[in-house]
Order: structure tokens, then C-alpha cells, then sequence
């Protein structure tokens, strides 16, 4: 059967943070894959499919407190996703068997063992199926979208953020009052954004071009704070710039 190359939704269940982070790194190397949450527990999760969020793909950690993923997966509403099943012992394979998971990965996850699992399930999947609708955590309205920042998913008004800086794995939207670290990758978060006034500026740095105060040697003052310029996205400033 031939890969399909379209893009699948997914949502990642782990109680351990480091795994987890190690997961949405994961899905930020592999194009195919498209991250709508980052879970800290089953009960979190069965919460989030509960409210109508949806998914293709669920990367799912077998053993975590109060609510383990097999218990999680025996729970989902219809339709469920795809499952793969993340674990650090191999004797799961059976209940991944059992549960028709179309595969388990034991930690810690290596990106070529994890290119494979996500080729097993883009190669089961129907060729026409539609794709997953947007979960209610990533909607826009107006200018406002629902992020997860922490633990919560909160509503950040975009037109309030004056930019988005990278920090390792995660992004912070800073604001003139507030810094909210998110979850996400500056690329991920980058491709996810439908706002046209947010432009990549540096290797670091999005910034919100209508809330730009001044512009002195490609340094950008924004309320309290200045932002760079980088060398390679210079000519794309300057051209947006004009155009506002």
C-alpha cells in the first residue's frame, strides 16, 4: 500500500516531562506530523477527547498514575485515533496486540525507530480520509487563539503579543505585562500562526510588525523591550515593512 503523505494531527500522553518534551521533538523533525496537545496524564487526556478534541495520531505512554494509557485507550470516544504506544518495557507488546495499536515504542525513543512507527501508521491509513478538524485548543477567533501554556490552555489575544521568542524546545509570547512560555517549537509555532502580521525576523525571534515603535539598525523597539534583525531576513523585513 502506498505511504500517504498527507499530514496527521497528533496529541502525545506522558506523565514524564522530559519524555514528553522528547516526543514534541520529535514530531517538530518529522513534517508529516502535526502536534494540536502535550498532555501531562490519561485523566488529562480522556478530559481533552471528551470535550471534542480530535486527533489522527495518539503517542501514548503505558504507565501513568490514576488513569494508565491502557486504561485511556479502552476509554476513548469514537472515532479513536491511531495509537502507538510508548513504553519503557518491551512485555507491552501484547496488550499493544490487544488493543490493535499500530505500534510500540520503547524508550528511550530513538528518531529512526520513531520515523518507522509514524511510516506504519500513515501506510494504514485510508487514502481519502478527510483530515481531523481543528481542536477547540487551537481555534482562532478574531485575533484570539486557545494555547497551552503549562498546565492550563489559556486565550492569548495576539494583538496584545509584541513577539515570540525561541527558548530550546519551547517559545515564550511575551506581551507589555506577561511572559508566556508555550510548549511548542518557534517553527512549529511559526507554521500554526494564521496571523499575517507575525514575521520571522531572526532564528529566535517573531515579532508582531504592527507593534513596532521605531527601526534603527535592523534593532526593533517594541514597548519595553528590542529585538535583532537577523542578516538572512533582512530583505523579507524590509519588503513587509513597506507593504504595512
Amino acid at each position: 500500500m502506498p505511504i500517504s503523505t498527507a499530514s496527521l494531527t497528533c496529541v502525545i500522553v506522558d506523565d514524564n516531562e522530559i519524555n514528553r518534551l522528547t516526543l514534541e521533538h520529535l514530531v517538530d523533525l518529522t513534517p508529516e506530523l502535526t502536534l494540536v496537545a502535550s498532555l501531562p496524564g490519561g485523566v488529562e487526556a480522556l478530559h481533552f477527547f471528551r470535550q471534542g478534541g480530535q486527533c489522527d495520531l495518539l503517542l501514548l505512554d503505558v504507565e501513568m498514575p490514576n488513569l494508565s494509557g491502557l486504561e485511556l485507550a479502552k476509554l476513548l470516544p469514537a472515532p479513536a485515533p491511531a495509537i502507538v504506544l510508548v513504553t519503557t518495557h518491551r512485555t507491552f507488546a501484547v496488550a499493544a496486540f490487544e488493543l490493535q495499536a499500530v505500534d510500540y515504542l520503547v524508550k528511550p525513543v530513538e528518531f529512526a525507530r520513531f520515523s518507522q512507527a509514524i511510516a506504519k501508521v500513515l501506510a494504514s491509513r485510508p487514502a481519502a480520509r478527510p483530515a481531523a478538524p481543528s481542536t477547540p485548543a487551537k481555534a482562532a477567533v478574531g485575533t484570539e487563539l486557545f494555547v497551552k501554556v503549562g498546565t492550563r490552555t489559556i486565550k492569548v489575544d495576539f494583538d496584545d503579543v509584541l513577539y515570540i521568542e525561541a527558548l530550546s524546545t519551547y517559545s515564550v509570547l511575551v506581551t507589555p505585562t506577561h511572559k508566556h512560555i508555550v510548549y511548542l517549537t518557534l517553527k512549529s509555532l511559526a507554521e500554526r500562526l494564521p496571523f499575517d502580521h507575525f514575521l520571522r525576523v531572526h532564528r529566535s525571534y517573531i515579532v508582531n510588525m504592527q507593534r513596532i515603535e521605531a527601526v534603527e539598525d535592523y534593532m526593533l523597539k517594541l514597548g519595553p523591550y528590542e529585538v535583532p534583525v537577523g542578516k538572512s531576513y533582512q530583505e523579507e523585513f524590509n519588503k513587509n515593512l513597506r507593504s504595512l
